[in-house]
């Protein structure tokens, strides 16, 4: 398989990721797009130390902070009608708690969040998250059990005996 075909592949999951980190569709599809540019064009730089789909989701996230980054500052509205609610499954109470869990994934900070993408949505190893992260598995796994503590808390889901022994 070609370097060409192994980006092929990983294109559905770059989307996914791009529009977890984003929240916005168009958006998410313009990174995706400005990533496949890029390892396209840089695809002779790739040293073969590593899969690819964890060298084009590091392009994807190191070009994810340089648009945040350059857009600091600016304050982007969002029409209402314009945001796109998740899949759903069940009944109205599994919409209600998944779109909670939503909501609060949005308000973690970004090193969780994305460590939690990459692992939760994306189905990464510890090692190949960490590898596109450019941490240490540790640092990854203190990030991944912090993101679980927050959403736990976010949402009304810690156990009793933790919500008692914080107030």
């Amino acid at each position: 398989m070609t370097v060409l075909d192994e980006i092929e592949t990983c294109i559905p999951a770059l989307r996914r990721y791009a529009h977890a980190l984003l929240r916005d569709r168009e958006g998410a599809e313009d990174l995706v797009q400005d990533c496949l540019e890029r390892a396209v064009a840089r695809r002779t730089l790739w040293r073969g130390d590593g899969p690819v789909r964890a060298w084009l989701f590091r392009i994807l996230l190191n070009r994810f902070r340089d648009v945040r980054r350059s857009a600091e500052g600016r304050a982007q509205l969002v029409p209402l009608d314009a945001t796109v609610e998740p899949a759903r499954s069940g009944g109205q109470e599994a919409h209600l708690d998944l779109r909670e869990v939503h909501a609060a994934m949005g308000r973690l900070p970004f090193d969780q969040r994305a460590a939690l993408l990459l692992v939760a949505l994306e189905g990464m190893s510890l090692a190949e998250a960490a590898r596109v992260l450019d941490i240490p598995e540790g640092t990854l796994t203190s990030r991944l059990a912090r993101a679980r503590e927050t959403l736990r808390r976010m949402t009304g889901r810690a156990p009793a005996q933790d919500l008692v022994e914080r107030k």
